[in-house]
């Protein structure tokens, strides 16, 4: 989804030779409709991508972007109701915030260089931040290992730091991989790429996991663990079985549980998930990991369809994501 490329779209914004300036939510108080590390990338030309504010501040923004792009200068911008200009533009929700706004590749601004390390990073699934002094224009590219900051990549929070740095996490995006073709695929999968999932298909089977069937969505015709295990699995993966074969379903969970997925959910009854328990400790797989696995996939909320049941599996997922 182009709402979580902002920092591509900036880089090829400046590329093109269009100009492009990064507006990051630095600092929030009260209701502020978006959390720190939300950002909006403005082109010279005013196009822009993302949101700071859910549109309350989005067009004073953009102006002093294109200021900011005119004189290569960064500046740090407060809204909220008691600012009469930001009420003006709408910022009328009992919020404040502050829009930390950078031209790219000036001398007071981001640097190019930066910019294109943390798009690269994204680009081959690891996580980076990048820390800056509001003040004094100080900044840093900060990588996962550095212990102080760990908590900030573990719980995907960008904030500010008792020095007055700001620190902006870029995590990998996140994944769903779906193992099995079946009629709650066909809704779960548009819906995971509407809450900002990259979603894959995996089915051996092809009459099941057709172009016909999932128009536009990537599909994998490997065995499932062989394809959980090219697609690669880490902290940003959510894993979904649904075949309620056993010969499909069992490798790919085996899988999973081998890795550090941040969620993985099995469809089945509960009489199912026992006879599967039983088979995965036949398989030699530890209590410890057994307990990693949502089963009866999704939360309890008494859905029948197809495409309630994706509604309870995502929401589990995200259950699973936000509050761990």
């Amino acid at each position: 989804m182009d709402h979580d490329q902002i920092p591509e779209i900036a880089l090829d914004w400046h590329r093109a030779g269009r100009g492009a300036a990064l507006a990051t939510v630095i600092e929030t108080w009260g209701s502020a409709p978006r959390q720190a590390g939300s950002q909006l990338a403005i082109s010279g030309a005013g196009e822009i991508m993302g949101s700071v504010s859910g549109g309350c501040v989005e067009g004073a923004v953009v102006v002093e972007a294109q200021e900011a792009l005119a004189d290569g200068k960064p500046r740090v911008l407060s809204f909220g109701v008691t600012d009469e200009t930001a009420f003006s533009v709408g910022l009328a929700c009992g919020g404040t915030i502050r829009v930390l706004v950078e031209p790219i590749g000036t001398e007071g601004g981001m640097p190019l260089s930066m910019l294109e390390t943390i798009v690269s990073m994204r680009a081959r699934r690891q996580p980076v931040a990048y820390g800056v002094l509001p003040d004094d224009g100080m900044r840093r590219v900060i990588l996962p290992g550095f212990p102080p900051l760990q908590w900030r990549f573990r719980a995907d929070r960008s904030g500010m730091e008792e020095d007055g740095e700001f620190v902006a996490v870029f995590n990998p995006p996140l994944r769903m991989l779906v193992v099995g073709a079946v009629h709650i695929a066909q809704a779960l999968l548009p819906m995971a790429r509407l809450a900002g999932y990259d979603p894959v298909l995996i089915d051996p089977r092809e009459a099941f996991g057709s172009s016909e069937r999932f128009p536009g969505e990537t599909i994998v015709h490997d065995w499932p663990d062989e394809a959980l295990q090219a697609q690669g699995l880490d902290t940003r993966t959510a894993v979904v079985t649904l075949t309620h074969d056993s010969k499909l379903d069992d490798p790919a969970i085996i899988a999973a549980l081998g890795a550090d997925v941040f969620y993985l959910g099995c469809l089945g009854s509960t009489r199912t998930h026992a006879k599967r328990l039983d088979r995965l400790r036949e398989a030699g797989i530890a209590e410890a990991d057994l307990a990693r696995i949502h089963a009866p996939v999704g939360l309890d909320i008494g859905a029948k369809t197809p495409a309630e049941i994706a509604v309870a599996v995502l929401a589990q997922v995200t259950q699973a994501l936000r509050k761990g």
